[in-house]
């Protein structure tokens, strides 16, 4: 925020071009410009903030999270606990390249406990495989970012997709662990996240309130429904073998979230948390509560009556999402994530090349049929840097010592 400051105040100053200290001003605020726009392509947060870094087939990809309070107990066993929650060759559901994603903490802890400066932490790529891609590599892969990315920077790391990649994940779910154990540990604050739908097979027998990690984890599509899960996995083989892929949906809920969270009227708690899920790469749409089944509604359908139970104010029924207004009202939060079929398929496909030349993709590597049973742990980690924000915020504005 501070570089933004700068350059609005820099802004009226360099109308004036006719000095050469006014030519000095218009370098700069171009500079600082160029510094603020790179800054918020990489970094999520306000007060907790974390930067990732690293391509699909670089050498490493990580996180720094810069506004960790002190003191917090972290190891790199606990991180594990999550990266091994994302990390392929988990299944035959899910991408084979085999990679240990073993996390290595470089800064910002002493004795197990962090020191409140920027926390970095790194995973070594040890499986790249950059010549799985080299024939595609002047190749734009359909729906893809080969030739978006191309279009912005005027070149690309082909191999793999480079920082587009899922890959870039990693450093998420990472400084994600912190996050949350910060907020267990400060308030309580749960965060489950499960696969709802895989194409049209939907589960409808999960309980919010009770939901928990241990059954979305029980099996290898993190589906709590053991028999809707069972249904969905051979679905997702199906389509392995048939060389396509599926898309689906992912719901989570926050719960023990206090009243009062969240930033009107931009910062808005469902604007931000949408903010995180469509960061997520092959994420598509989001809803926060009844989401868009709210347009069949009338009014009094979806209006949540206000009652008193144990000395607080809780609601009838929840289709709010636990948000009002863009502020926390103290139920369960809950959000549904739509996620796209993968991209890459062994089909061919019909596509051009980087010199408009028309080409036939046959996409040969490692590559996930559905990327759902995956990405419930990046849902729950993007979850978990959006509360943790969020709750920093409202600490500062009333502080609870």
């Amino acid at each position: 925020m501070a570089f933004v400051r700068v350059r609005q105040c820099l802004s009226v100053s360099v109308r004036v071009r006719d000095s050469r200290f006014s030519r000095t001003l218009l370098a700069f605020h171009k500079v600082l410009t160029i510094i603020v726009t790179i800054m918020a392509a990489n970094t999520f947060g306000s007060l907790f903030r974390v930067t990732t870094w690293g391509e699909s087939h670089g050498n490493t990809v990580g996180a720094v999270i810069d506004g960790c309070p002190p003191g917090l107990e972290i190891s790199e066993e606990m991180i594990q606990t999550e990266l091994d929650r994302r990390k392929p060759g988990q299944s035959r559901i899910t991408s084979h390249r085999n990679e240990g994603d073993q996390v290595r903490i470089l800064s910002g802890v002493f004795e197990g406990r962090t020191l409140g400066t920027p926390l970095a932490m790194e995973v070594e790529n040890q499986e790249f495989r950059p010549k799985d891609y080299l024939a595609m590599k002047d190749v734009f892969r359909p729906s893809h970012a080969d030739m978006t990315y191309e279009a912005k920077f005027g070149l690309r790391a082909w191999p793999g997709g480079g920082r587009s990649s899922a890959r870039e994940t990693i450093g998420r779910v990472a400084a994600g662990a912190v996050a949350r154990t910060w907020l267990q540990k400060e308030f309580n604050l749960e965060i489950v996240a499960w696969v709802e739908q895989v194409r049209n097979l939907v589960t409808g027998n999960v309980a919010l309130d009770k939901v928990s990690r241990d059954e979305v984890y029980a099996n290898d599509v993190r589906c709590p429904d053991p028999e809707m899960a069972a249904r969905m996995a051979e679905i997702i083989d199906r389509a392995r073998k048939d060389c396509d892929s599926l898309g689906g949906v992912i719901k989570v809920v926050i719960r023990n979230c206090p009243a009062g969270w969240g930033e009107p009227v931009f910062d808005r708690m469902d604007a931000l948390l949408a903010h995180a899920f469509m960061s997520i790469p092959a994420t598509k749409g989001v809803e926060i509560g009844s989401g868009f089944n709210c347009a069949l509604m009338t009014g009094s359908e979806h209006n949540d009556p206000f009652h008193m139970e144990n000395g607080r104010v809780v609601t009838d029924s929840n289709h709010s999402g636990g948000i009002q207004g863009g502020i926390s009202n103290g139920m369960p939060i809950t959000a549904r994530i739509a996620f796209k079929p993968t991209a890459t398929i062994a089909r061919p496909q019909h596509t051009v090349t980087a010199q408009g030349e028309p080409f036939v993709l046959k996409a040969k590597g490692r590559h996930d049929p559905c990327v759902l049973p995956r990405a419930v742990p990046i849902v729950e980690a993007m979850a978990a840097l959006s509360m943790a924000d969020l709750a920093m915020l409202q600490e500062a504005r009333t502080p609870r010592y």
